[in-house]
């Protein structure tokens, strides 16, 4: 019996490609969710200070406090789905050049 064996054609294996609006979607939810759940931890533990973190300075209005965690949703959400169209659409150009 062969060890290699794959269910799939070797020709598919070597063309994988990332959905690119899948991929954007999915890192804009993660990244914004990720940061709104992190500034209410940070809340539920120090409180809400109101202070403009290294964050802050990079999305406008982002802060530790209860509206600053809505900030911090949208930004990033908005990054996120940037960075990731990006990313997916580069590593589909490049896999398309090598493979």
């Amino acid at each position: 019996m062969p060890e290699n064996v794959s269910p799939f054609p070797q020709a598919e294996i070597d063309r994988i490609r990332l959905n690119v609006k899948a991929f954007a979607l999915t890192c804009a939810l993660m990244w914004g969710i990720v940061l709104f759940l992190l500034t209410w931890w940070i809340m539920a533990f120090d409180g809400a200070t109101g202070q403009t973190t290294l964050i802050g300075q990079l999305y406008r209005g982002y802060s530790i406090s209860p509206v600053g965690s809505l900030i911090g949703l949208v930004w990033p959400t908005a990054d996120g789905l940037i960075g990731g169209a990006i990313f997916a659409w580069l590593y589909n150009a490049i896999a398309d050049q090598v493979g």
